[in-house]
């Protein structure tokens, strides 16, 4: 039984939905867990893997290629993902996350390492 009541099945669909409907700028850096999150379609046990970066990196080159290769994965990992049983983010979360990437992560000089042109 989810947070609205009803009985779902856990499927990718259900855990996409919960972790669609989360308040991902609630929590600094992305930190939710999707426990009961709120829609008739939602599993109410999901979670997220995190990655973690320095704000300012020490290597800016490095940290843009990394960037770039989850870049890659939000964009062309989603099969790959769920043949592996995970889940791919969805939309909106991918891009509440670029939004972050080009505010937040910046070189020494206050310039974005990283942007959807790369």
């Amino acid at each position: 039984m989810n947070k609205d009541g009803k009985a779902v099945a856990p499927t990718i669909e259900s855990f996409t939905a919960a972790a669609r409907s989360a308040n991902w700028g609630a929590a600094p850096g992305f930190g939710v867990i999707l426990t009961n999150e709120s829609g008739a379609d939602t599993w109410p046990m999901t979670s997220a893997t995190f990655v973690l970066m320095h704000k300012q990196p020490t290597d800016p080159v490095a940290a843009a290629e990394a960037l770039k290769f989850f870049n890659w994965a939000y964009a062309k990992g989603g099969k790959m993902a769920e043949e592996l049983d995970y889940v791919p983010m969805p939309g909106n979360v991918v891009n509440a996350v670029h939004k972050l990437w080009a505010s937040e992560i910046k070189d020494a000089g206050g310039r974005p390492i990283f942007a959807l042109s790369n």
